[in-house]
């Protein structure tokens, strides 16, 4: 090192032949190497260190996002799965409920189809009582307007159709119709003692109500 270099800078001078030789002394030494390991000898271990912060393949860290992954799609399957079950029952308890109605109207139309024509021949069983109420006692034609009378009542029961009388009963709005009162000192006000139709029902479901003449108390003057 002369005194025209600056302290602390160091120079090497290798000759071409040295470096030539180091190069092929280390390629001799690799093929013995490569020699020996398709020999079967031992060969020499190589460690690899990963980068840090780098998680190894199954690293803890990996399983647990794969875990919430996992847990994630299992809460989505079974809000899905509930969805769908909740849809499931409510189309079960509408159609439950559909039949329910349908088999309702099924029975009234069974029971109550008929009730318009119902209405339509109770005048005519009316004007049957009214033609044997006005029949002289000896008229030949009584008895075959009573049977013909009693046929047809019969055929109207056969149907759900049956008649009831108010003579002597409590005012029921519910089952009368009052047409005219009536005042009489022998029956109690309220109380029914005239009957100018009877009433009527189908299956137990008012078709006509009686109509009649309510009681009710005298003038004091009379």
């Amino acid at each position: 090192m002369g005194d025209s270099h600056h302290k602390g800078n160091f120079r090497a001078e290798i000759p071409d032949d040295a470096v030539a030789a180091a190069l092929r002394s280390v390629e001799r030494a690799s093929k013995v190497g490569a020699a020996a390991g398709q020999a079967g000898g031992d060969a020499i271990p190589l460690e690899v260190e990963l980068p840090q912060g780098q998680p190894a393949s199954g690293s803890e860290e990996s399983l647990q996002a794969q875990l919430e992954l996992s847990q994630a799609l299992g809460r989505e399957t079974q809000k899905k799965l509930e969805d769908v079950h909740d849809r499931w029952v409510r189309a079960a308890a509408d159609l439950e409920n559909y039949r329910k109605r349908a088999q309702k109207e099924r029975d009234e139309v069974q029971k109550f189809g008929v009730e318009r024509l119902v209405k339509d021949l109770l005048p005519v069983l009316d004007n049957l009582d009214r033609a044997l109420a006005a029949a002289a006692p000896d008229d030949p034609l009584a008895a075959g307007v009573k049977l013909v009378r009693s046929s047809f009542e019969q055929a109207l029961a056969r149907h759900g159709v049956k008649s009831f009388s108010a003579m002597g009963q409590p005012f029921d709005p519910a089952r009368h119709e009052a047409i005219m009162q009536v005042p009489s000192a022998e029956a109690a006000p309220g109380t029914v003692v005239l009957e100018h139709g009877r009433g009527f029902t189908l299956n137990d479901r008012l078709v006509r109500p009686a109509m009649v003449g309510v009681a009710v108390a005298p003038p004091k003057d009379a």
